[in-house]
């Protein structure tokens, strides 16, 4: 199932993991990674209610933006190595 979801998201991964160079990654990095996209998330669905309810067609614009940045650190958390947690950090 991990490599069904890897192949999907391949693009962002390839991206993320590609490199020769030294990177320095800790294990609470993916952890804290984890936690900031459901942050996010939690962000995206906030701004959802408040756009829903204020009946303004830009406040999806929020809505969107933090939850592909929730999308992106829930992929690279769960389906990433310790190079692309290490690019997402700016470890190197």
């Amino acid at each position: 199932m991990k490599n069904t979801f890897r192949k999907i998201f391949s693009p962002i991964l390839n991206v993320l993991e590609s490199g020769e160079d030294e990177y320095n990654h800790e294990k609470s990095h993916r952890k804290i990674t984890l936690v900031v996209g459901i942050l996010f998330w939690v962000l995206s669905g906030v701004s959802l209610m408040s756009a829903i309810s204020s009946e303004q067609l830009a406040g999806f614009i929020p809505f969107i933006v933090f939850f592909l940045l929730g999308l992106l650190c829930e992929v690279v958390g769960l389906l990433g190595n310790d190079r692309a947690i290490a690019k997402i950090w700016g470890n190197k």
